[in-house]
């Protein structure tokens, strides 16, 4: 028979119980629960949170073996959303869920005002954006991370700049309805960009493979240690949230290499400044001939 308190009993030390009751009472919503999305809603179930709603549209694939912690051979072809609250009630059957599959997106309203805190595991632009820009109407703090291949995270709060900014999105100050389906695509190169800006990410990647997913020929890259290590940093800021201590997490971001055992934080603007200059010119250097002048005039703009 399931018993919470001897569940939870070595968590105490970590926290106190008092500490450990709020962990329990936690509503979290968790957008998108392959990657580390999935690594973070599974910390936070261990750490004996029981409320949750999650969110996919996605079943899992073979190709999710390789980093994704509830994708196994029994779970191939299986709606991750279901395959997750599976998984989480395995081990603790108290645990509240609600599943959203392909429309949560539309579902925000519905969402957001019955949670206390938002992590964004989701992969998609669009979804992703709207997602941020409804965050601060209810008030909600968003934690999300780079596509990078150091572990990082960044943290929303509701009155923080929303990353389409920070980044420069060319969905920044436009209608959703109004950005144009290569506007969304240049979304990753962006990103690709101020993660290169601002860690030491080029040094840990395979140059060609690069080079195929700025011009869009091949999707992101991942790897287990970094996901689920992104995942853990992402559980790490929910908990702090949650019981109300501080953090030096913020909306720039902040990447921890590995290889080094050092954290990185973004350059300021002169420093940053130079160093985005000398990375679109690297970037520019990756792509394709007949790419070049479109896609970098976009990426300048």
């Amino acid at each position: 028979m399931f018993d919470y308190s001897q569940f939870i009993q070595r968590n105490i030390g970590f926290v106190n119980l008092e500490e450990q009751a709020k962990l329990k009472e936690a509503r979290i919503f968790v957008a998108g629960v392959g990657g580390m999305g999935g690594a973070a809603v599974a910390c936070l179930a261990r750490a004996g949170v029981e409320n949750f709603i999650i969110a996919d549209l996605d079943e899992f694939e073979l190709s999710n073996l390789n980093r994704q912690i509830f994708a196994n051979r029994n779970t191939i072809g299986v709606p991750k959303a279901e395959a997750t609250k599976q998984s989480l009630l395995d081990i603790n059957p108290n645990i509240n869920i609600k599943l959203f599959g392909k429309e949560w997106s539309e579902k925000l309203d519905e969402i957001l005002p019955n949670v206390d805190l938002v992590i964004n595991g989701c992969d998609d632009a669009k979804a992703s954006v709207h997602l941020l820009r409804s965050a601060p109407r209810y008030k909600k703090t968003v934690i999300d991370a780079f596509a990078s291949t150091l572990p990082n995270v960044y943290v929303v709060g509701p009155n923080d700049p929303r990353p389409e900014k920070t980044l420069g999105y060319a969905t920044y100050g436009k209608n959703l309805n109004e950005v144009t389906e290569d506007e969304w695509g240049l979304c990753i190169q962006k990103e690709i960009e101020y993660v290169l800006v601002h860690s030491s990410s080029a040094k840990h990647v395979v140059l060609d493979v690069a080079a195929e997913m700025v011009s869009g020929a091949r999707s992101r890259i991942s790897f287990a240690p970094m996901v689920w290590t992104t995942g853990c940093f992402m559980a790490y800021e929910a908990t702090k949230i949650i019981l109300g201590e501080k953090t030096k997490a913020d909306y720039k971001g902040v990447f921890f290499n590995p290889y080094r055992f050092e954290v990185e934080r973004p350059y300021g603007f002169i420093i940053g400044s130079i160093r985005r200059f000398l990375v679109r010119r690297f970037l520019k250097s990756l792509l394709p001939e007949e790419q070049k002048d479109f896609d970098m005039r976009k990426l300048n703009a």
